[in-house]
């Protein structure tokens, strides 16, 4: 639902579209498939809660965190790493055991922590944003390493969000919800340094949405969820528009493929900022919706510490 006033730019590509989990999510983000346990993971953020989904027989999970969650990732030896407000966390759902991290900006009490993904070798890549002003350039790129060193990556970030790394692993992109962009930068797999920054996709400020939540398939191309407008666009390796997924949620957040052969591409959705009146147009805000658009995903890596 394109809540914009403003046209798509191509004609969205039909498709059918499926509710995975019908839900009232505040913030659903980040989005993630087990491998291991052939479930979708994903959080609520304002609900302070860790979603899990198994299309084999339908089981669904909710775990309760005593603070904001905003990312969840896999690891290597089992159980998950989290971001939450202003900390990176360990959790295993199975004893509920939590051990919270450290806080690698505590000169910025007024930030807190948004989407992460973990690159191709298993370090985390975690942004924050300022929780009052969402236009404010007070957020940050952290890569937490498997050793838990902390990097401060990128600064001066207007709304930290949507990262993803190229099939060959040599690009990097993320996204600055409130830059109104997509950056491209070159990426080091050996040492995890970035360089070069360019300008991969912008939407113009003015235009009613923002990009957040992004995936990249097996051909190279970017998905990125783009709320307010109610889409999903594909974008080609330099940028180009490719097709256009419309939804019948004004605000789907995020994205990443799933399923056994990782060929469902499933979406994440939010009320936040809805009104009721709204959400009653819109019955679907908040839920999980998938659809099969006839590429693959790369499967997530694990967080290897």
């Amino acid at each position: 639902m394109n809540r914009t006033g403003r046209p798509h730019e191509i004609e969205p590509t039909e498709l059918d579209l499926s509710v995975v989990l019908r839900a009232r999510t505040e913030i659903g983000e980040s989005p993630v498939w087990s491998q291991r346990t052939q479930e979708l993971y994903f959080v609520d953020i304002a609900g302070q809660a860790i979603h899990t989904y198994r299309p084999s027989d339908g089981n669904q999970r909710v775990f309760t965190l005593p603070d904001l969650v905003t990312s969840v990732s896999p690891r290597v030896g089992g159980g998950l790493v989290l971001s939450l407000r202003k900390t990176f966390a360990f959790y295993d759902p199975e004893t509920g055991h939590l051990e919270v991290l450290a806080d690698p900006e505590p000169d910025r009490p007024r930030n807190r922590f948004n989407d992460a993904r973990c690159d191709p070798q298993g370090r985390l890549w975690a942004g924050t944003m300022s929780a009052d002003d969402w236009l404010a350039p007070t957020g940050a790129v952290y890569r937490l390493d498997p050793d838990q060193r902390i990097t401060r990556m990128i600064d001066e970030v207007r709304c930290s969000n949507g990262t993803g790394w190229s099939p060959d692993g040599r690009t990097i992109y993320h996204t600055q919800s409130f830059r109104y962009a997509i950056h491209a930068y070159e990426f080091d797999p050996e040492t995890g340094a970035i360089a070069n920054r360019r300008p991969f996709v912008t939407l113009p400020p003015d235009g009613g949405g923002f990009p957040d939540g992004l995936t990249v398939d097996e051909q190279g191309f970017v998905w990125s969820a783009q709320p307010v407008y109610g889409r999903i666009v594909r974008y080609d390796p330099d940028g180009g528009i490719d097709r256009i997924i419309s939804l019948p949620v004004s605000r789907g957040t995020s994205c990443t493929f799933g399923g056994p052969d990782h060929r469902t591409l499933f979406i994440t959705s939010a009320t936040e900022t809805l009104t009721e009146a709204q959400i009653a147009e819109e019955p679907l805000a908040g839920s999980v919706l998938a659809c099969i658009p006839g590429v693959r995903g790369i499967p997530a890596p694990l967080f290897a510490g």
